[in-house]
């Protein structure tokens, strides 16, 4: 996914809890690679996102809950 400087403009703080050995063993693999661990990070989410985006199992999942909110914002409305 390419990003644009747009992208980069619009951020969004998030804070996770991670075991230690698995921030120190990411820490590492970010040396290594020369990168900043929030770029790994950033990373790994882009790589989960796409792997949804292509499971079918989940888009029929997501569908099913999109329809479920459609009904339910429907309800709402009247």
């Amino acid at each position: 996914m390419l990003k644009t400087k747009g992208d980069m403009l619009k951020t969004k703080v998030t804070t996770i809890r991670q075991p230690t050995n698995q921030a120190d063993e990411l820490e590492f693999i970010a040396r290594v690679d020369g990168i900043p661990v929030s770029e790994a990070i950033r990373d790994a989410i882009n790589t989960h996102i796409q792997a949804r985006r292509d499971d079918p199992a989940f888009q029929q999942r997501l569908r099913e809950r999109m329809e479920s909110d459609r009904n339910i914002l429907k309800r709402l409305a009247e």
